[in-house]
């Protein structure tokens, strides 16, 4: 198979030697820019990450003759695994798709970079993305730093990182008032992660009007079951009766989360999630 076409495939439909095939591509510094941007793409989905290629993307990203872009995307791809990790604590090691000592030498390894001055931007905003996933004490000031910049990108990453972070609910609501849309969409992301109720108003605002497009709607449909479950269905409620189905199967999923529905009632058919 064109590994190329597994882009266009769901990944709990990959080929069993699909992890394989990544990791050959990986470690094939011959390969084509683009295919290698792409696999280091596909390679931190759930269904494929594991050790062999956690420590593949680790390579790239510490080695700076690769592509800045390819370094930052090999970043990006660990975050996933990370986070899963830390939120498990690998209490049962077999539902975790990497082991802990894996997970300590990403922290340190994306620790050691971030540190470094001499990492460029285009690496480093990505390090300090990933590792939030898994919280650590030198997060909360270097997520304090990215939101004094002046720099609009470093403004974005702050904001991101926030969803991981505690103790930035004032920065947040600060944020869901940028012109960034980009920005705005992770600020009301991380008002809903930390049920922050002073946001109320604005999530509200942007579930009931019909101009919110689409990723922030289903974004602030999350948010508004998080920050007030009972009141939310007043307001998501009225979305049932949309046309599209993503909408609905949105708020079908947080109304039943919020105790709205019974969950065993949900289709069967229901295809698989993959951690993201």
């Amino acid at each position: 198979m064109n590994i190329k076409n597994l882009k266009d495939i769901p990944p709990w439909q990959w080929p069993t030697d699909a992890g394989q095939m990544l990791l050959d591509v990986l470690q094939d510094d011959q390969a084509p820019g683009s295919d290698r941007l792409l696999v280091a793409e596909l390679a931190g989905d759930f269904t494929v990450i594991n050790d062999e290629l956690a420590d593949a993307l680790l390579s790239i990203l510490f080695n700076p003759r690769e592509p800045d872009g390819l370094r930052g995307q090999a970043a990006i791809s660990l975050g996933p695994a990370l986070e899963y990790a830390y939120v498990d604590g690998f209490e049962d090691p077999d539902d975790v798709p990497i082991t802990e000592p894996m997970f300590r030498k990403i922290q340190g390894t994306l620790h050691k970079l971030y540190m470094d001055a001499q990492t460029p931007k285009e690496v480093r905003r990505p390090v300090l993305e990933a590792s939030a996933r898994a919280p650590e004490k030198w997060h909360k000031n270097a997520v304090a730093v990215a939101y004094r910049s002046e720099d609009e990108d470093w403004k974005l990453t702050a904001v991101f990182c926030m969803q991981f972070i505690r103790g930035f609910d004032k920065q947040i609501l600060e944020f869901l008032k940028s012109q960034n849309p980009d920005i705005h969409y992770h600020a009301v992301c991380a008002a809903g992660n930390w049920e922050i109720d002073a946001a109320w108003p604005h999530i509200a605002a942007l579930v009931t009007s019909e101009e919110t497009e689409k990723e922030l709607l289903l974004a602030a449909i999350e948010a508004a079951a998080f920050i007030r479950p009972h009141k939310a269905s007043e307001i998501l409620s009225p979305l049932l009766d949309s046309d599209d189905e993503d909408i609905v199967d949105a708020v079908y999923e947080v109304l039943a989360m919020a105790g709205e529905f019974d969950e065993d009632e949900e289709d069967d058919d229901e295809e698989p999630k993959t951690f993201h």
